[in-house]
C-alpha cells in the first residue's frame, strides 16, 4: 500500500527506546510506530482513506493500549478501553502547543479522530433497534386487551380470553358452563340466546315448541303480529269479537254471556245497549244525507244478543250471502226480535244483569229493522250500521236483483268510508288533546278503527272482499254517484 512505504520511511529516520504501558520515544520513531499501529488497526478500510501527515517532528507522548486483537472478536471491555485509548491520545496531541514551531495538521487530525469514530461506531458496534419480543406463550385478551401472560386462559373462535372476561353478549355475565351458544362471533348463555331467538307465546309466555319435524311452527295474526302456538286455537282460548287478538295470560277478557268474549280495549269503548246506540245511529244517518243520501224513512234499529240475531237471520228470506260470523242485518220480514233494552253491569270478567225485552217489528216499508250485535267498540259499532243503511238505502230506492258481489261491494264501500271519516277525526282530536284521558281513549280507538279498514281491505271472500275491491276501484275512478247510477240501470260496476 502507499501509505505504508511512507510509514515505513518515517519509522527508520530514528530510534527510540520504549517503556511498556507508557513509552517515550523521539518524534520521528514514535510517530512511525503509532501509524504503523494504525495501519495494523484499520487494514479492512478503503484505500482512499486518508493518512495522517506531520509537518515536523516533535516529542509526544501515547498511552499504548493494554492488548491489542487484530480483527478477532473483540470483548465488550476491551473495545471500551481501546476507543478510549485512540480518543486520548488524539485530544492530547492536538491540544499539546507546537515546540519549536512543528505541529498536527489540524485538518487532518480531526478527520481521523472522526473517522476513528465512526468506525467504531459503524463497522465494531452496528446500529440496533429493539424489537417487542414475544414469548411462544404470548397472548392477548380479546376482550380487556390485556396480557394473559402464562396463566389460565380460554380459547374460543381463534381469540384468547381471561377466564373471568369470557362474558355472554346479552346478559354480560360471566360464562362458566362448559356449554353455549355462538352467533355472529358473540358467545351467549344457552338460555341466553333461547330468550334472544326462540319465539315466545304470546298468550301462554311460553317458549313455542318444535313440531314432529323439529321446526317451530307458530300462527301469527296478520295485522296485530300476535304470535301464538297452534295448539291455542283448538283449546278453547278466548278470542275477542272485535280484534280477533286471543287472550293472554296477563290481559283477562269480558265474557259477553252469548259465548263471545271482549279484549279490555275493545271494552273502553262499547256500545251496550239499545239506548247506547242512538245517537250513533242518528249520527251515521246524516253521514248519508251529506253524501245526498237521505234516507226519509224513519228504520228502527236494535241491539241484540247473538242467539237473537241468529234466529233473525233464519226467518229472514233474502240471507242467502251472510258472513260466516254476522254482525248486523237488514230486517225486510216481520219478526220478533229480543233487544238489550239495559246494559249489563260488570262483575269480575262477566257482564251481570242485563235486561232484555221482545219486539215486534212489522213492515212498513222494504226495510222492517236493522239489527246489530251488542257489546262492540263504537267504530265497529258504526261501521256495521253505516253497511246495513246502504242495504237500506238500495232496497228504498229501488235497486233489485242485484248480485251478492255488486250489492255486498257497494255496501262495504260506505261502510269504509265512513270509517275513514271517523278515524280522521280520531286522529286529529288525539293530537290537540293526547295529554287528557278522552285522547288517550281515542287513541285506542283509533288504533282500532285502522283494524276494522284492514278487515275490509283484506277480506278475503269473493262476495265481500272482491266485492269490496272491484266497487272501490269503480269509485276511485268514476265517483260515488255516477257508480251508482251505473250498478242502477245495468246490475254492475263500470268498467
Amino acid at each position: 500500500m502507499p501509505n505504508s512505504s511512507t510509514l515505513t520511511d518515517l519509522s527508520h529516520s530514528s530510534s527510540s527506546s520504549s517503556v511498556y504501558g507508557d513509552f517515550v520515544s523521539s518524534s520521528g520513531e514514535k510517530k512511525s510506530r503509532f501509524v504503523s499501529w494504525l495501519s495494523k488497526l484499520f487494514n479492512n478500510a478503503s484505500d482512499s482513506e486518508p493518512i495522517p501527515k506531520f509537518l515536523q517532528e516533535e516529542p509526544m507522548v501515547f498511552r499504548a493500549p493494554l492488548r491489542f486483537l487484530g480483527d478477532r472478536p473483540r470483548s465488550g471491555r476491551e473495545k471500551e478501553e481501546l476507543d478510549r485509548a485512540i480518543a486520548l491520545s488524539l485530544a492530547e496531541d492536538l491540544n499539546r502547543p507546537p515546540i519549536g514551531g512543528f505541529r498536527w495538521n489540524g485538518d487532518n487530525g480531526q478527520d481521523i479522530a472522526r473517522k476513528v469514530h465512526e468506525r467504531f461506531s459503524s463497522s465494531f458496534y452496528p446500529p440496533f433497534a429493539p424489537t417487542q419480543y414475544y414469548s411462544r406463550g404470548y397472548r392477548l385478551c380479546s376482550a380487556c386487551n390485556r396480557d394473559i401472560g402464562h396463566g389460565n386462559y380460554l380459547s374460543c373462535m381463534g381469540n384468547f380470553y381471561h377466564p373471568e372476561c369470557f362474558r355472554c353478549h346479552a346478559c354480560g355475565s360471566q360464562i362458566i358452563e362448559h356449554e353455549f351458544s355462538l352467533s355472529a362471533r358473540k358467545a351467549y348463555h344457552k338460555s341466553c340466546f333461547k330468550e334472544m331467538s326462540h319465539p315466545r307465546c304470546d298468550v301462554c309466555q311460553h317458549f313455542i315448541p318444535a313440531n314432529g319435524a323439529s321446526l317451530i311452527e307458530y300462527r301469527c295474526h296478520p295485522y296485530w303480529s300476535q304470535k301464538y302456538c297452534p295448539s291455542h286455537e283448538h283449546d278453547n282460548t278466548a278470542r275477542c269479537c272485535s280484534c280477533e287478538r286471543l287472550e293472554s295470560v296477563n290481559a283477562r277478557y269480558v265474557a259477553l254471556g252469548d259465548g263471545r268474549s271482549l279484549c279490555l280495549e275493545c271494552m273502553e269503548s262499547a256500545v251496550m245497549d239499545t239506548g247506547d246506540c242512538q245517537p250513533l245511529y242518528h249520527s251515521i244517518r246524516d253521514y248519508y244525507e251529506g253524501l245526498n243520501m237521505r234516507i226519509d224513512q224513519q228504520i228502527p234499529m236494535l241491539l241484540v244478543e247473538r242467539q237473537a240475531l241468529n234466529e233473525a237471520i233464519v226467518g229472514e228470506k233474502h240471507g242467502y250471502h251472510h258472513m260466516p260470523e254476522t254482525r248486523g242485518l237488514c230486517l225486510s220480514e216481520e219478526q220478533t226480535v229480543t233487544s238489550v233494552l239495559r246494559r249489563p253491569m260488570m262483575g269480575g270478567h262477566r257482564l251481570m244483569g242485563m235486561r232484555t225485552q221482545p219486539q215486534r217489528l212489522t213492515r212498513r216499508c222494504e226495510v222492517t229493522a236493522i239489527l246489530v250485535l251488542y257489546g262492540l267498540p263504537r267504530l265497529l259499532t258504526g261501521a256495521i250500521l253505516a253497511h246495513e243503511l246502504m242495504h237500506a238505502w238500495l232496497r228504498l230506492k229501488g235497486f233489485r236483483n242485484l248480485s251478492p258481489e255488486v250489492e255486498e261491494g257497494i255496501c262495504q264501500i260506505l261502510s269504509y268510508m265512513w270509517l275513514e271519516s271517523e278515524v280522521m277525526t280520531t286522529s286529529s282530536s288525539s293530537s290537540s288533546s293526547s295529554s287528557s284521558k278522552k285522547g288517550a281513549r281515542s287513541n285506542t280507538e283509533n288504533k282500532i278503527g285502522q283494524f276494522f279498514k284492514h278487515q275490509i281491505e283484506h277480506e278475503t271472500s269473493p262476495t265481500y272482499g272482491g266485492g269490496f275491491r272491484a266497487a272501490r276501484a269503480a269509485v276511485n275512478k268514476y265517483g260515488l254517484r255516477a257508480t251508482l247510477d251505473h250498478i242502477k240501470s245495468t246490475g254492475s260496476f263500470p268498467f
